[in-house]
């Protein structure tokens, strides 16, 4: 599945959109191998897979050389674009981490929830940094040493969070991800649950250092901490949350943490075999690796998440190497559509510090204007949320119609 095909009220429905319109091989061989899936867009993994590579065999500017990649491709090859993916062997792995540093390529995602700013109760939870400390650089939305949203917990609601974490279902390693090594940076809440019942009260849930204006004389038992994920805000990170929890017992369980009761995931957790770089420290806006931008990375690789977005970062690649060979503008997307929000947090918008893969989702682009009705009144209640992801989607398709019109008409 490539999951939802609604380009008006979804965002991966609206990277399909986009890519479409762009040209994207990958979207039209899914409309010729697409089984009935209801509003999904699925496809029949064999035809899918066959039209691709027949696509590619029978181009005349195309050849295929089956083999293993060992290495970085020699100097004379000039502009290179790699995207190995989940493919890259270990040989190459190490040539990668060698040109880029070792502490920039990752070979398995310790991925933690994701939730919508909009979608925290903030009459329960506060911004505030352990002791006030503030950060290096940048501030965060509520000012200087405020840089967490704090989700305070009684001794009896961290005791029954801490059963259910136990006694929630978890997903298995596959057999090839089974020598997977866990570290104690990256250990999910989980396993460490499993350590004692005391474990995460005095690891990611301790609620030293912090006072909550809401209940000043009340010491919170445990706290939970989210981090703001990106540029604009708009989303937060459970710090320390990685976690194998089926993802119906991630939105049930951690729903149950005071202040996320109405919580929306723009990602939830998981830990995964992986193999992809640090794009928001090493690549440039037009996916260039910045100490030798002679080669670019692309897809999976990139530290995007899923087939469809991985598929977008081939696209944008492709598009941009094309234009420098041909000595035309190298212009990215508009960061208003899907795929411009997507390039734009793997290229920069993302917190490189602790950089994990992300799918497409609204939170990654700007706030839209949403449209008034003729009584000057912006929608509310149920037609709230339909009537701003559709503020999202007809921009995003406005502004992509306009960046792909002058590289079409340069093209003819």
């Amino acid at each position: 599945s490539f999951r939802s095909d609604d380009h008006e009220l979804n965002a991966v429905g609206l990277l399909h959109e986009e890519m479409r319109r762009a040209g994207s091989l990958m979207m039209e061989a899914a409309e010729v191998a697409r089984v009935p899936a209801g509003g999904a867009l699925a496809v029949d993994r064999d035809i899918f897979s066959n039209y691709v590579t027949e696509k590619l065999t029978a181009h005349p500017l195309v050849t295929v050389e089956r083999g293993e990649i060992a290495g970085l491709p020699p100097a004379e090859w000039d502009k290179v674009i790699i995207a190995t993916g989940p493919l890259t062997s270990d040989a190459l792995g190490k040539a990668i981490s060698e040109i880029t540093g070792a502490d920039e390529l990752a070979f398995f995602d310790a991925i933690a929830p994701i939730i919508y700013r909009d979608s925290i109760d903030m009459s329960v939870c506060w911004f505030q940094s352990r002791y006030d400390k503030e950060s290096e650089g940048a501030t965060g939305p509520a000012g200087a040493g405020k840089d967490y949203i704090n989700c305070p917990m009684t001794r009896e609601q961290y005791e029954g969070f801490v059963t259910a974490l136990l006694e929630g279902g978890k997903t298995e390693f596959k057999e090839w991800e089974k020598s997977t090594p866990y570290f104690d940076g990256c250990l999910p809440i989980e396993v460490m649950a499993e350590r004692g019942a005391e474990t995460l009260r005095f690891g990611p849930m301790k609620p030293v250092g912090l006072t909550n204006p809401h209940q000043p004389d009340v010491k919170p038992y445990a706290v939970v901490q989210l981090r703001q994920d990106n540029a604009l805000g708009t989303l937060y990170n459970m710090v320390g949350f990685q976690t194998k929890l089926k993802h119906g017992e991630q939105t049930r369980i951690f729903r149950t943490i005071p202040g996320l009761e109405k919580a929306e995931f723009a990602r939830l957790g998981g830990l995964h075999r992986n193999t992809f770089i640090n794009s928001p420290n090493l690549l440039d806006g037009i996916m260039r690796l910045k100490n030798e931008p002679r080669l670019r990375f692309a897809g999976q690789i990139t530290g995007v998440e899923g087939y469809v977005e991985s598929g977008a970062m081939g696209i944008l690649a492709g598009r941009f190497a094309a234009a420098e060979r041909l000595g035309a503008a190298v212009v990215p997307p508009p960061r208003t559509t899907a795929l411009g929000a997507l390039l734009a947090h793997i290229t920069g918008d993302a917190n490189a510090a602790t950089f994990q893969p992300m799918n497409v989702n609204f939170g990654l682009f700007p706030e839209p204007e949403v449209p008034r009705d003729e009584n000057g009144k912006r929608p509310r209640g149920k037609a709230k949320a339909p009537a701003r992801k559709r503020a999202y989607t007809s921009r995003a398709l406005r502004d992509l119609e306009a960046w792909l019109q002058p590289r079409a008409e340069a093209a003819e």
